[in-house]
């Protein structure tokens, strides 16, 4: 294990200044959130994951997924597919946006994506990943990093050797969330696995980072994955929604510094910038009832803040948010 916790991370001809990013989150990590990320500290952000299938159809809604925050210098993107059928048009049709990554989706535990084939489901045909890696490198000559669970359930552990296969394709770097498919997002996750996978790839010979995700909630939990695990980096999850300086938080205990935790004026300020880059990017109505979730989280745990909330469930004008804030 490094001594220097906080470190640059190489993946294959990429370089990342340090080792905290933002995990793709569906419905989560679009440009707003991203670019409040990048501004919070994430030394890497990802899209939401984007479909091989529409994005091969060039469908609108999932082109809209591949904008890019100006913040973004360096750019990832994730992908989930069922079949590499349609993965050589959509990866033309990717190349426009000049992506610096290319990350495949084998971790998403829900129905409507698992029962296609795609994200956890994945995990049943270790040879579909070996094949994706393969094209997407051929293809486009980009790094390819790969994130994915434990197995599909506690009869079904076959995160070991999915990675291989995912290694045998040419996969630049591995994420383990460390649960299975069905557990979800609950138990607590199991951090030894990622210390197993990291032994597994070093003992084969293999110079890719390991990333870990699952129950990092509070910044000293990256301090705490790292320690235990000896893996490369973390990738925040849930954990940043309500704080997206986060990452700027444990970058401080990384380097030994005490965190500097926002207060409410700054949460105050955080939830309107938020909100003014949503309506940037959607509209004040669209933007309005889309931050609630977002709200409510920032407000998470302060005292008096159930009274907020219960004004921004009905929000639909910006002014209305400054409104129900202006007690925080």
């Amino acid at each position: 294990m490094r001594d220097d916790l906080y470190h640059p991370v190489t993946i294959h001809n990429l370089t990342i200044d340090g080792n905290i990013f933002l995990a793709p989150l569906a419905g989560y990590t679009d440009v707003p959130f991203r670019t409040l990320a990048k501004e919070g500290g994430a030394d890497l952000t990802f899209t939401e994951m984007v479909s091989v299938e529409g994005l091969s159809r060039e469908g609108e809604k999932t082109v809209t997924l591949l904008e890019r925050s100006p913040l973004e210098q360096q750019y990832a993107v994730q992908l989930f597919l069922y079949s590499t059928a349609s993965l050589p048009r959509a990866l033309d049709m990717l190349a426009p946006y000049a992506p610096d990554l290319i990350d495949i989706n084998c971790g998403c535990p829900v129905g409507k994506v698992t029962k296609t084939g795609a994200g956890c489901a994945m995990m049943h045909t270790p040879s579909l990943i070996t094949d994706a890696v393969r094209i997407i490198k051929e293809r486009t000559g980009l790094p390819v990093s790969v994130k994915l669970r434990i197995g599909w359930d506690q009869e079904r552990r076959n995160y070991l050797a999915f990675s291989q296969a995912a290694l045998d394709g040419g996969a630049d770097m591995l994420t383990l969330h460390a649960r299975t498919r069905s557990q979800g997002y609950a138990p607590s996750a199991e951090w030894e696995t990622l210390s197993i996978l990291k032994r597994y790839t070093v003992d084969g010979g293999y110079r890719v980072p390991i990333f870990g995700s699952g129950d990092l909630f509070a910044p000293i939990d990256a301090k705490r994955m790292l320690e235990e695990t000896g893996i490369d980096g973390v990738m925040f999850a849930r954990g940043a929604i309500g704080n997206p300086t986060i990452f700027a938080q444990a970058k401080a205990i990384l380097c030994a510094q005490e965190p500097r935790l926002p207060s409410r004026a700054e949460i105050h300020a955080l939830i309107m910038r938020h909100l003014d880059l949503m309506i940037a990017h959607y509209g004040e109505e669209a933007a309005c009832k889309a931050m609630r979730k977002h709200a409510a989280a920032y407000l998470k745990g302060i005292a008096g803040s159930s009274a907020i909330k219960q004004k921004l469930v009905q929000a639909l004008h910006r002014e209305e948010y400054r409104a129900a804030l202006v007690d925080l």
